[in-house]
């Protein structure tokens, strides 16, 4: 599955001269947090979301910071602060050159987009033009979309047990030596230490998963959990 699959292709695009009220207006009246803001040839220049409106001055919301702060942040923020707090236009709010991906990008690539931006939609760009955009909302509508799981998969302890090592062997966390895993008639018996109650429990889910699981049994000992230190043999 790829963006194109998934992504909303009716995009809302504003220009980089639009006023500020009007693009408020806008953005309430089709019911959306945020834009892509395109130039007069179709082109993408910058995103405008409901961020850039947090801090203005008409609702005295503006940053304001006390004198030794203003000293140390350097002019050209404060600059900056106070051009997205009082301007008048989409490009003076607006991020500039804002990420964008392709149709063919991976969901796997739009994730690691948002997350490596910290930004809660995507636009898709093909041939220098917004043809589409990918928010979070798409992506869960894919995840929502996907077939129910199959009926549960039958085979032996050893096959399963290979699989869950295989797994594993692949998770930079997961140091499991093979003697902490142990399968009867389905059911997976986890044995040894864990650092923290998250490792446990990703041990523990990747039992689950495993194709022929029929149930976990954790006997993990958590060593953040320990009152006292663990000694070798106890």
């Amino acid at each position: 599955m790829n963006a194109a699959a998934i992504m909303t292709h009716d995009v809302v695009t504003v220009p980089p001269d639009m006023p500020v009220p009007d693009l408020v207006k806008l953005l309430l009246a089709r019911g959306i947090s945020g834009a892509p803001v395109v130039d007069k040839d179709g082109a993408l220049v910058g995103m405008v979301t409901e961020g850039d409106l947090v801090r203005r001055a008409e609702l005295g919301t503006a940053r304001k910071r006390g004198g030794w702060a203003a000293f140390f942040t350097g002019t050209a923020v404060l600059a900056r602060e106070y051009v997205r707090s009082h301007g008048l236009l989409v490009s003076d709010i607006m991020t500039a050159g804002a990420a964008a991906v392709g149709p063919d990008a991976t969901l796997a690539e739009v994730a690691d987009l948002m997350e490596s931006r910290n930004v809660r939609r995507v636009p898709v760009v093909s041939d220098g033009h917004v043809v589409g955009i990918v928010s979070r909302a798409n992506l869960l509508r894919a995840w929502a979309s996907l077939p129910k799981e199959a009926a549960p998969v039958a085979a032996n302890d050893t096959a399963i047990r290979d699989a869950l090592l295989a797994e594993l062997a692949e998770q930079h966390w997961s140091r499991r030596p093979e003697n902490t895993v142990v399968v009867n008639d389905g059911v997976v018996h986890l044995w040894g230490l864990a650092a923290t109650e998250e490792e446990k429990r990703a041990l523990e889910l990747a039992a689950m998963r495993t194709p022929g699981s029929k149930g976990v049994e954790s006997h993990i000992v958590v060593l953040e959990a320990e009152p006292y230190p663990l000694l070798l043999g106890a």
